[in-house]
């Protein structure tokens, strides 16, 4: 009953507030204009709909602190509530000047200004990849600067995988759905009930929202919704313990999407954070697949390798099926560089 409230909230209230905020996005001039070729929809389209994600959420987390409170936990982790906060208020900083960007559209170096400094509330409120477990056992452990380094690339990393990610319509929402239900299952496989109450209600306003973000999208989510689902995956993938291996097979090929554009970008002598049509998802486009099609097979790949990690056990296993992912997905990205 507990997880299934935590979920269904958020859902319902997604589903039922994104009509709303269409409406007010359009009355208020949050409206997307297609201009670049990397634009692929036709006609002006809303885009506010991280208010649509990061309201929900927000009642959720308030929910799940009401139905399953620190008083009834039977080992508390006095830190939690800590990690809660940085969790929040460095959702609430990504998401209100995401809110300013999808209305005045900022240039790329004060997004990452803001990126950095959402990434250090974080860390300073405890959530910080310590160790990660090591393929062959136990347990690698980093210094504290290599930890908050790490930790700071991690975040600012999946906020904009996630960002660079929404070029087609569903494509980052749904990819968030399948990475949060992973997240979910992990934590409560690990008996970190209060903790995958945060990805399970992820899951709920991100699959409320889907059925108006699906091609032909009525509202896109907006910097807003991209910067707050990136940073949400990003700190729940590291709150009770580091999941990187979980996190890098879902989230692999987007991950590898956005290594390969910064690579490519810098050999062409461009700015790496100046946007093209050369994702993956772009040159799937223009090999003549489409757009539904390429949206659900990212969402194959992903909850394939994220089935994976829940099923492999730790160790030489999970690196294996890293290694294979790496080179799926540097095989695609090589032949659909080649075929456009």
């Amino acid at each position: 009953m507990l997880y299934l409230a935590v979920f269904a909230v958020p859902l319902l209230l997604a589903f039922f507030l994104t009509p709303l905020v269409e409406r007010l996005a359009r009355r208020w001039g949050f409206v997307d204009y297609p201009r670049e070729p990397r634009h692929l929809h036709e006609a002006p389209t809303p885009k506010l709909g991280g208010v649509a994600l990061f309201v929900p959420f927000l009642i959720a987390v308030g929910l799940s602190l009401i139905l399953y409170p620190p008083s009834v936990q039977p080992e508390p982790d006095l830190s939690e509530p800590l990690r809660l906060a940085g969790l929040i208020i460095g959702s609430l900083i990504v998401f209100l000047v995401g809110v300013y960007d999808d209305k005045r559209e900022l240039s790329p170096w004060p997004q990452l200004a803001v990126q950095f400094v959402a990434a250090g509330v974080a860390i300073y409120s405890g959530i910080v990849i310590h160790e990660i477990a090591s393929p062959f056992g136990g347990l690698v452990t980093f210094p504290p600067w290599f930890a908050i380094a790490f930790t700071l690339f991690w975040i600012m990393g999946m906020m904009n995988t996630i960002n660079w990610l929404d070029g087609l319509d569903g494509l980052a929402a749904g990819i968030t759905v399948i990475a949060s239900l992973i997240f979910f299952a992990h934590s409560n496989r690990l008996g970190q009930v209060s903790i995958a109450l945060l990805p399970l209600a992820l899951a709920g306003c991100t699959l409320g929202f889907l059925p108006y973000n699906f091609y032909p999208a009525r509202l896109f989510m907006g910097t807003s919704g991209a910067l707050f689902l990136g940073f949400a995956l990003g700190t729940l993938s590291i709150i009770g313990g580091a999941k990187a291996a979980t996190a890098l097979l879902v989230l692999g090929i987007p991950i590898l999407d956005v290594a390969w554009q910064i690579v490519n970008r810098l050999r062409q002598r461009r700015s790496p954070l100046r946007g093209d049509r050369g994702h993956l998802h772009h040159r799937l486009l223009d090999m003549g697949i489409s757009r539904r099609r390429v949206v659900l097979l990212f969402y194959l790949l992903c909850a394939s390798f994220g089935g994976l990690a829940l099923l492999l056990p730790p160790g030489l296993y999970k690196l294996y099926a890293l290694l294979v992912l790496g080179v799926v997905a540097a095989t695609v990205l090589f032949l659909a560089s080649r075929e456009v």
